[in-house]
């Protein structure tokens, strides 16, 4: 089977290579790009946990070619930190118990910040619905939708924040 060029950006860095057809893209992402916080759990699509953001849509990359992939941007949990420091979904995470064995975070980490991205103040059922197709055998969801909350919570006082202007505001 002839090989096939293919060019992913994830995470802002191109990444080049002939690639089988039949390659999946969470195979490109650990074994090529060697981004391997992106798990390959069930191969099936039911575990979620080589959940990605591909051109701003949450998909498992189980079940998307790399060939399909090419010339387009991905986010993997990789990529949600800037500068050293968590995105606010990941230090949620943390500070709620959103995780124990750590194997379905990577893609609750990024079906969460599609969420987010797309739904700045989802309600319980909403973050519920979003994760569904995500599998996790260890918290009970708990407080994995505590972590969602918290994370919106932050997300709306950064932007918040952001609004507010440091000028004096003259009377």
């Amino acid at each position: 089977m002839a090989k096939k060029d293919v060019k992913i950006t994830i995470n802002g860095k191109e990444y080049s290579s002939k690639v089988e057809p039949r390659m999946l893209l969470v195979h490109f992402i650990r074994d090529v790009a060697g981004l391997t916080g992106t798990h390959v759990g069930c191969d099936t699509s039911n575990c979620g946990a080589c959940t990605v953001v591909l051109d701003g849509k949450a998909v498992k990359s189980c079940t998307v070619l790399a060939v399909q992939a090419d010339n387009r941007r991905i986010t993997t949990v990789e990529g949600l930190a800037r500068n050293g420091k968590l995105h606010p979904v990941q230090e949620a995470f943390v500070d709620k118990h959103g995780l124990q064995c750590g194997y379905c975070t990577s893609g609750m980490l990024m079906t969460s910040f599609w969420l987010l991205q797309k739904n700045r103040n989802p309600t319980e059922k909403e973050i519920r619905e979003a994760l569904s197709g995500n599998l996790c055998r260890c918290t009970g969801y708990e407080n994995i939708v505590k972590a969602v909350k918290e994370a919106a919570r932050a997300i709306s006082a950064e932007q918040n924040k952001d609004l507010v202007k440091e000028e004096p505001i003259e009377a």
